[in-house]
């Protein structure tokens, strides 16, 4: 029996070699070498794929190109799931060619407490400097929107969570009056996890401060848009955020004070489904409409001709 078993692993084997099938010592064909012009490649020999080529949707698990994810604004194409994007994308989908100026792109956060918890805050900044061309958690642009002039604040949740903190407070404040002598209307798009605490009393008092700022633009009587995104949370919802002559979100949106998780903790109970989502505040008229970044750039048009009329 055994010398039958041996004759036939002979007689397999000879059959790969003339058939180009290669096959290792124990008889196993290489199924993971790769052939070409009778060529063999090793696995440690082979092309890695690119990293950033492909991208999972987080709430269907659909993959999709990261170019073809690109040209669809971001936006799973088969669930329609705003993914998360900075302030350089924002810019892109709403101003005209691409074509802006950013302003107050030279003040930069400081670590004036001396604040240190696992590192030291100023540690945290060098950190993020040397990885991401990013000078904080809010950028400020000006452009065209279907040819109607806008200011836009977009925050980045890639710097330290888009935190509010001193920097944001001013720029922000600097963007309230750089509106009120062009007689430009405002927009802020919000994505933070709230305060920063590194900052501590001086980061709370930036609600005071741009909820101020919000007042002066209506005494101008300019339009302030508020565009909240995944997430909205904490100190941003409890003050410009929710202060918009108009407050809109993107569909899915994730906005509140406290989180669905520490509030589930809280209270020991379960919450509703789609629980401060921005078609359940929607629902609950906190929001005056929810907008697909598809139209996003078309309905701030209309709006601020709306406003102007």
């Amino acid at each position: 029996m055994k010398k039958e078993r041996e004759e036939d692993l002979e007689t397999n084997l000879a059959g790969d070699e003339e058939s180009g099938n290669h096959t290792d010592e124990s008889g196993r064909r290489s199924w993971f070498m790769r052939r070409k012009k009778g060529i063999l490649t090793s696995t440690a020999d082979k092309k890695e794929t690119p990293e950033g080529l492909w991208s999972k949707c987080p709430n269907c698990n659909f993959i999709s190109t990261t170019t073809d994810l690109k040209e669809n604004l971001f936006v799973c194409p088969k669930c329609n799931y705003h993914h998360r994007i900075g302030s350089r994308e924002y810019y892109e989908i709403i101003f005209d060619n691409n074509q802006y100026t950013e302003l107050f792109d030279n003040i930069l956060s400081k670590d004036f407490l001396h604040f240190t918890d696992l590192k030291s805050y100023q540690k945290r900044l060098d950190d993020i400097y040397s990885k991401t061309d990013l000078k904080d958690s809010m950028s400020v642009a000006v452009g065209t929107v279907n040819g109607e002039g806008l200011v836009v604040a977009c925050m980045d949740f890639e710097f330290i969570g888009g935190s509010l903190g001193s920097v944001m407070g001013e720029k922000f404040s600097r963007a309230v009056d750089y509106c009120i002598a062009h007689k430009l209307p405002f927009m802020v798009i919000s994505k933070s996890g709230g305060a920063r605490m590194m900052e501590s009393a001086f980061s709370l008092m930036q609600l005071a401060k741009t909820s101020g700022k919000l007042s002066q633009l209506s005494d101008a009587k300019l339009p302030y848009i508020s565009l909240l995104t995944d997430p909205t949370f904490g100190g941003i919802s409890a003050s410009f955020g929710m202060l918009g002559d108009l407050n809109i979100a993107e569909p899915g949106a994730l906005i509140g004070f406290a989180g669905p998780r520490i509030i589930k903790e809280t209270i020991k109970k379960d919450l509703p489904e789609g629980f401060q989502r921005s078609e359940f505040l929607l629902e609950h008229g906190f929001l005056d409409f929810i907008v697909d970044r598809k139209i996003l750039k078309d309905k701030l048009a209309t709006l601020i001709r709306l406003f102007r009329s």
